[in-house]
């Protein structure tokens, strides 16, 4: 790595762990400083947290090769804290904002209350975290729902009325996600008899060599109409081309800025798919080229986009789309990071039209990173198509 490259990287990587110190500072006051614990306790509870911080730079550095037991074992444990110590921070902030509304409304308390409050806080910031890591990992690993999305367009045929494409998305099939949730998925998926199935994009998040036979529940997908796939960014983590070749060899059609016509009793629609905003960045022959992914489409026929991140609608709204299926979101997956992810994506979740398009941005089926998921409940999408009304 070239000094300039690695100082691009070190100063955004240090500003990071620096701020998640700073955080934990905050939540070390809380949880063992303001209630007055006797010393020896506030002592280990800080080291403690402060190990823990120390712990997510070094699971990083770990887990960029194999280096022993120091790569089986920190790397899962910076991941996990990842998650739990965002649970933690946000039962933190809510119960401080509960504190401070109390003492608008009453008035501000004296210091053997303020003592007082502290201590129930603190046992409240316990007691909250430790129910709800559990619950998101639940929720991540068991809780999968069925959405169901009616998307009225205004260039249907009566034929294709009532054509159900179901979405999967982000499934992140790799070390921390296997084949048993796959298999589980294609079952529901295929129980829907679905007419279309679309995966858009985050499908691959691991080695090939490891990924390739995890994903062979894929094969046994069914649609009458197609199964169809486009890239998202943890593709090329991995290797795009590889990506690519794997899901081809399942037998699924892989929309590389291309279409397909679909046809059923009189009516058409055109699907069509791109690779991710990042895939030019890794592979020039993969930048998405949404001028492309149409060219020669039959005219007056409705058209859905397979596109990963929903902010490709700004390119692809000038194109003629009417629908377009997305994921990249999560929906946040982690409350509150929703609230983050709205600053770089339109739609966070669900249905909404932009630019005069509808945009689905799915959940996701699986999850990245921290194996939870708050207040985001994983998701397989079944979009129905009817005539938008005159």
């Amino acid at each position: 790595m070239s000094p300039r490259r690695r100082s691009g990287f070190l100063v955004p990587f240090l500003t990071a762990i620096a701020v998640f110190a700073l955080l934990h500072a905050y939540v070390a006051r809380r949880l063992f400083v303001d209630p007055g614990l006797p010393a020896p306790v506030t002592v280990a509870g800080c080291v403690l947290l402060a190990l823990l911080v120390l712990a997510v730079p070094v699971g990083f550095v770990f887990s960029r090769r194999d280096r022993g037991w120091p790569s089986r074992v920190f790397p899962p444990l910076a991941i996990g804290w990842l998650g739990v110590s965002g649970v933690l921070l946000t039962v933190t902030v809510v119960t401080d904002l509960g504190r401070l509304l109390y003492a608008l409304l009453h008035g501000w308390p004296d210091v053997a209350a303020q003592l007082t409050q502290a201590r129930v806080q603190a046992v409240v910031i316990a007691l909250g975290t430790a129910l709800l890591v559990p619950f998101a990992v639940w929720t991540a690993r068991w809780r999968l729902v069925l959405s169901r999305v009616t998307v009225p367009l205004s260039k249907l045929a009566p034929g294709m009325s009532g054509l159900r494409i179901v979405q999967i998305s982000d499934l992140h099939i790799g070390d921390r996600i296997g084949e048993a949730f796959l298999r589980r998925v294609v079952d529901r998926v295929n129980a829907l008899r679905p007419d279309v199935v679309a995966i858009t994009g985050d499908l691959v998040d691991g080695p090939p060599d490891v990924v390739e036979r995890l994903l062979r529940p894929l094969a046994d997908l069914e649609a009458p109409h197609g199964v169809y796939f486009v890239t998202g960014n943890h593709e090329y983590y991995w290797g795009g081309r590889e990506s690519v070749r794997m899901v081809e060899q399942l037998g699924l059609t892989v929309l590389h800025n291309e279409h397909r016509v679909v046809e059923r009793e009189g009516g058409r629609l055109v699907i069509g798919g791109m690779p991710d905003l990042h895939g030019g960045r890794f592979l020039a022959d993969h930048q998405s080229r949404p001028e492309l992914v149409f060219a020669g489409a039959p005219e007056g026929v409705p058209r859905v986009l397979l596109a990963h991140q929903p902010k490709a609608v700004t390119g692809a709204a000038p194109h003629g789309v009417d629908l377009q299926l997305s994921g990249h979101t999560h929906g946040g997956q982690i409350f509150p990071f929703h609230l983050f992810v709205r600053l770089q994506q339109p739609v966070v979740q669900g249905l909404r039209k932009l630019l005069g398009v509808w945009v689905y941005a799915h959940r996701g089926t699986g999850f990245w990173g921290p194996p939870m998921r708050l207040f985001s409940t994983p998701e397989i999408a079944e979009i129905t198509l009817t005539p938008a009304p005159v």
